[in-house]
């Protein structure tokens, strides 16, 4: 009798271990089910606006380039040379571009952006001290009617300064631009460009292109801000030219303002280095550059730097998405 009761207890003892056994494993399992379903949850709905945002980015094909940068980097290295008196600088920028869709086929697209200029002055940093901006880009685009006209509205407020002060360094600017689409693959572009600069508004008529010449060329730019050629070599691989103006003004800790121009030509290689990764490498030469400080905004300036033409390298990286 007592082997009996004793394998009769073991039995149940046993038979109650596996039935906990298998409450925890049904538990457990119903733990990663929904663990599961929460994440393909998140997944599904990351994947609804990833697929709404990309789609918005094809939407705005008509009026944009052949591709939008989700994201930028890019930093520029200046250099004297033998032949010229060039003063060495870095600049580094960072920007975004991000739309969202609005009724009856409008767009509100927000551009984030810092940059920094270092020019160098030697041993002395205070001659000529490194300057910061950061800002926004706030710009609608509104369909003028369903075939060829559109016109994008932006307003552009930022902060130029040393050290990224928020004293005094306030800019208000804006851009009103009308594209009309003469063909699937030809868009003009005309308007102007407003902001009030340090040294005074200042006021740039604009005139672009956005030409797709054939499966492999396109050119696309707003004068005189940009202009690119782009030649497609392979899947991976385009090449091309740039040229881009820039004249900005900067608020400086003593009072006065820095004003910096330059303007720069030059020949470009992107890698894809899978679908949306871009590496690009530039070389290129500044012209007519100059580089002034003053103290109130009627454009006279009591210094003139010594800021020569001269060579440059730029290395960018992107998240892009190809139109």
């Amino acid at each position: 009798m007592a082997p009996a009761i004793f394998s009769s207890l073991h039995l149940n003892f046993q038979y109650r271990e596996i039935k906990l056994v298998e409450t925890a494993c049904r538990s457990k399992h119903l733990q990663l089910v929904n663990k599961q379903s929460i994440l393909d949850y998140y997944l599904f709905q990351m994947q609804k606006r990833l697929t709404f945002f990309i789609a918005c980015l094809y939407a705005l094909s008509v009026v944009a380039q052949p591709y939008i940068d989700v994201i930028n980097i890019r930093y520029t290295r200046a250099f004297d040379t033998k032949n010229s008196n060039a003063t060495p600088f870095s600049h580094l920028y960072i920007g975004q571009d991000l739309p969202f869709k609005m009724k009856k086929n409008k767009f509100i697209v927000l551009s984030p952006f810092y940059e920094k200029w270092n020019i160098d002055s030697g041993s002395n940093k205070n001659f000529i001290p490194s300057v910061s901006s950061i800002g926004i880009a706030i710009s609608t685009i509104l369909p003028l009617n369903k075939d060829h006209w559109t016109l994008t509205i932006s307003a552009i407020p930022r902060f130029n300064s040393e050290g990224l002060s928020l004293h005094n360094s306030f800019q208000m600017g804006g851009v009103l631009l009308a594209s009309y689409t003469k063909k699937t693959n030809l868009t003009y572009k005309f308007g102007v460009y407003v902001n009030n600069e340090f040294f005074g508004v200042f006021v740039m008529p604009l005139a672009g292109i956005d030409w797709k010449i054939n499966d492999r060329n396109n050119l696309f730019g707003i004068l005189p801000g940009r202009l690119t050629f782009e030649h497609k070599l392979n899947k991976n691989f385009y090449t091309g030219a740039n040229f881009r103006a820039i004249t900005n003004s900067y608020r400086l800790n003593n009072g006065s303002f820095k004003r910096i121009e330059d303007n720069q030509l030059s020949g470009f290689l992107d890698y894809y280095a899978s679908k949306h990764i871009v590496f690009t490498g530039e070389v290129g030469y500044g012209v007519f550059r100059r580089l002034r400080s003053g103290i109130t905004p009627n454009k006279i300036y009591h210094t003139n730097y010594n800021w020569d033409d001269g060579m440059f390298i730029k290395l960018c990286t992107s998240y892009r998405i190809r139109l």
